[in-house]
């Protein structure tokens, strides 16, 4: 297998060469590596170290016969070349993580909120729909919803399991239970349609409008639209259950302000949208005057 020098592999510019293994043998010049295995006791300055990097995995200098001064590339024991090796392992490794990155965990967080939109609707309407017992069960549900869709996206992101399903499903799962909800709230008339249209209006214009503008980048989430998620839940949340008095009074007021940050983040997504397309057109035209130029 054809060796490096030595210094490519980090040995030290005035290192001297060793000779054979398991003898001494003369100095060389300076910038030459020492290959492993010289005589017991015959250590001189600037002597390299007898190991340096390979292209893939670690290489030893002068181990199997390998002439004096240089590295070689890679050798695992038993002779396999530990590059190839790692490339070919490597290979099959990505194949077979990309084959399971669908049942990770972020993912099946995903696919149980998917799952509990229709058991949400089977309970809210259970009943007729008003008893406080099978809305209190709703409510359970629909928490667990909420409580997924916060943790999904972060463990998606922090531990890398970030997939193509993810990306497609987590937003379904999100407008699916909270579509599912207030279509039933407004059902029922506990809540006026105009809500419901408001709200799922802007989030499935949103949506679209990601997709418009994805060409051109993409439309990073705010904190007010965190905020605005967040103040939904809570407000739907609290309309599911069968409250009376100050908190039915409660809920309305965290209802208002959920529709207002609705309107307000909304508005906000449509300018980031149209100050993204301008640069995107930009800068593709000055791509293209300097590719005439």
């Amino acid at each position: 297998m054809t060796g490096v020098p030595a210094s490519a592999a980090g040995g030290s510019s005035s290192a001297r060469r060793a000779g054979p293994r398991g003898t001494s043998g003369p100095a060389a010049e300076p910038g030459e590596c020492t290959s492993a295995g010289t005589a017991p006791g015959r250590t001189g300055p600037g002597r390299g170290a007898g190991t340096g990097t390979g292209e893939a995995g670690r290489g030893e200098a002068g181990r199997g016969g390998t002439e004096p001064g240089t590295v070689q590339r890679g050798v695992a024991p038993g002779g396999a070349t530990e590059g190839g090796a790692a490339g070919r392992g490597g290979k099959i490794a990505a194949a077979a993580v990309n084959q399971a990155s669908v049942w990770n965990v972020a993912n099946l967080l995903t696919m149980l909120r998917l799952l509990l939109v229709p058991a949400f609707v089977a309970l809210m309407l259970g009943n007729g729909g008003y008893d406080p017992a099978w809305r209190s069960f709703a409510w359970a549900a629909f928490a667990v919803a909420m409580i997924t869709d916060l943790f999904d996206g972060h463990l998606a992101r922090t531990y890398n399991l970030v997939t193509d399903f993810g990306k497609i499903a987590d937003p379904i799962a999100d407008k699916a239970i909270m579509g599912a909800a207030l279509i039933c709230l407004s059902a029922l008339g506990d809540l006026p349609w105009w809500v419901t249209a408001v709200i799922l209006g802007r989030e499935l214009g949103i949506t679209v409008l990601r997709f418009v503008v994805i060409r051109y980048g993409v439309i990073p989430a705010s904190r007010g639209g965190k905020l605005k998620t967040l103040t939904q839940g809570v407000a739907v949340g609290m309309y599911v259950l069968a409250l009376t008095g100050p908190l039915a009074t409660l809920r309305f007021w965290v209802m208002a302000a959920a529709v207002v940050l609705t309107v307000v983040t909304g508005l906000d997504y449509v300018k980031q949208a149209i100050v993204l397309r301008r640069r995107g057109i930009a800068e593709r035209r000055a791509a293209l005057k300097e590719t005439d130029g």
